[in-house]
């Protein structure tokens, strides 16, 4: 097992007080392994500490990123899906197998975090990335395009989103 970053532990916003201390771990222990005094602690207290580390710190970093996406700093989208719009007679794109990589801004980046936290299926998920697609990439935020109707976005090969 693999000794836990001693970074994590002493960032903890109370220290170490209780929260990594179980009837299995003392504090005191904790305290030691923080201070260096433990260089490499048994295997067991390496995992609990690293498991405890990881179920405190792991929500609490990611909600600040989601916050910082939904706020400030949105998302990339990089897909490798078929992509296709809707639009009035005479200026459809057919759908074609494309490979894109979108920066999406904040606002929505926030509705898909919000549809996800909101128990949204992968269907709703993809539709929401569609629309953010048009807006986006096909009408370049109002730039172009602005009779698109619809986005397809289906038979996606590959899809990654990064903060």
């Amino acid at each position: 097992m693999q000794q836990p970053e001693r970074w994590t532990i002493r960032k903890h916003p109370r220290g170490t007080d209780a929260d990594l201390a179980q009837p299995s771990v003392s504090q005191r222990t904790v305290e030691r392994y923080v201070k260096g005094q433990i260089k490499k602690p048994r295997p067991d207290l390496a995992a609990r500490l690293e498991r405890e580390v990881r179920k405190r710190w792991q929500p609490q970093i990611r909600a600040r990123a989601r916050q910082k996406a939904a706020t400030t700093g949105g998302i990339v989208i990089d897909t490798r899906a078929r992509l296709g719009c809707t639009a009035p007679i005479g200026s459809t794109d057919e759908d074609r197998v494309r490979h894109l990589t979108v920066a999406l801004p904040p606002q929505h980046a926030a509705r898909l975090f919000d549809a996800q936290e909101a128990g949204a299926g992968d269907r709703r998920l993809q539709e929401i990335t569609a629309e953010a697609l048009r807006e986006v990439y096909f009408q370049d935020g109002g730039r172009r395009a602005g009779s698109l109707e619809e986005v397809r976005f289906t038979d996606i090969e590959h899809l990654e989103f990064d903060l």
